[in-house]
């Protein structure tokens, strides 16, 4: 079956690709006569093949991998369920059995905003734009605190060569963040780690 609209993914050192596919970029959204899947995915894609990891949150979005790439968090974009959640990925990058694990609830925050995009910093921390900012989260999904811009954020990834700036995009700017703690390193082969 054809794809939704894939949105946004991340590399696994070892070139295994992560993608989320909510169903945002279809004309009709969920509700879409043409629409072949009946639910929001997040995919991997390894050696040209690709498989379904989870199916379990209707508007996956911001995807990304812990440092140790034990890890993939995804948050969804559902004003009635605002969470990120944790898949704990096997050795071969596959995700466990028995889903993912809600580490961040934000549906209550002030702030019409859904989970959008997010990245992790090296020490394992989530940087996540949600309602009301960009929300900096333990790697258990604890509250560290949270940025405040002049319009929503919808997305973010670090830059510069020392890896401490955080570029955020908004609904009409870009915004940069320089930080105390850097993004994670590219492996030699240019992929994020």
């Amino acid at each position: 079956k054809r794809l939704n609209s894939p949105n946004d993914l991340v590399y696994r050192s070892d070139g295994t690709l992560y993608f989320t596919d909510p169903p945002f970029g279809l004309p009709g959204g969920a509700d879409d006569p043409k629409r072949e899947l009946p639910y929001g995915g997040v995919f991997m894609v390894r050696d040209g093949q690709v498989s379904l990891i989870s199916d379990e949150l209707p508007g996956p979005d911001g995807i990304a991998l812990s440092p140790d790439e034990r890890h993939l968090y995804v948050g969804n974009w559902d004003p009635v369920r605002k969470v990120v959640v944790r898949d704990d990925l096997a050795v071969d990058g596959s995700a466990r059995a028995g889903g993912g694990t809600v580490i961040a609830d934000l549906t209550d925050a002030e702030g019409e905003d859904a989970i959008d995009g997010l990245v992790v910093d090296e020490r394992g921390n989530l940087w996540v734009c949600g309602p009301g900012g960009v929300w900096v989260l333990s790697p258990e999904g604890h509250r560290l605190g949270l940025l405040r811009f002049p319009e929503d954020p919808h997305d973010l990834a670090w830059g510069d060569d020392d890896r401490r700036s955080l570029y955020v995009t908004a609904l009409s700017s870009v915004y940069r963040l320089r930080t105390s703690v850097a993004g994670p390193r590219p492996t030699p082969e240019g992929r994020l780690r």
